[in-house]
């Protein structure tokens, strides 16, 4: 006797559209981290072509071109940094956690969080300075993190972690709907 297996087609119009929740912007010194990571980058980089020039090991062309050229390649990446960070956003439903990032390539990571197993959250020095979080969120079966939020403040990200916590302690609790913010 053969099982009774079904798997029906669904309509494409019929799917759920995650364009309807609201995303909401990560914190606005993100941004300004952003920014400022980049340019210290771009300083660096800029201070060893100007050591390079000064002490003759750049062989071809001007040795003045390479630290002017660093610095404004260190301005064009600064504001691409700025105009990226200002872009991401995130949101959360009762069974997924919706994180969107990008300024020329637009990504959207969606993930189930019946799949998540554990969750952490980190900050180094700088991001400690501007009150920012990496919420970073771990799956079954994934052999790194699935998921890294950056740019949250330090308190919201507590208040998604929790959220998050909750849902994998009670996977069938939960059943108001959680906000775009995290306070579901």
């Amino acid at each position: 006797m053969e099982p009774d297996f079904q798997n029906p087609g669904i309509a494409p119009d019929s799917l759920p559209a995650y364009e309807e929740i609201p995303l909401a912007p990560v914190s606005p010194r993100f941004a300004v981290y952003a920014v400022l990571k980049t340019t210290l980058f771009w300083l660096t980089a800029t201070f060893v072509a100007w050591i390079a020039g000064a002490t003759g090991q750049l062989a071809n062309g001007p040795a003045t071109w390479a630290p002017v050229t660093a610095a404004f390649l260190g301005l064009f990446f600064g504001c691409l940094s700025w105009m990226e960070a200002r872009r991401r956003s995130y949101g959360l439903r009762r069974h997924d956690l919706i994180y969107a990032r990008g300024l020329l390539v637009r990504r959207i990571v969606i993930l189930p969080l019946s799949r998540v197993q554990h969750v952490e959250t980190a900050s180094g020095p700088l991001e400690r300075r501007f009150d920012l979080v990496r919420l970073t969120c771990f799956t079954a079966g994934g052999l790194g993190a699935d998921l890294v939020i950056s740019g949250l403040e330090t308190s919201r990200a507590e208040q998604v972690r929790h959220f998050l916590l909750s849902r994998m302690d009670r996977p069938d609790q939960g059943e108001t709907e959680g906000h775009a913010d995290g306070t579901g």
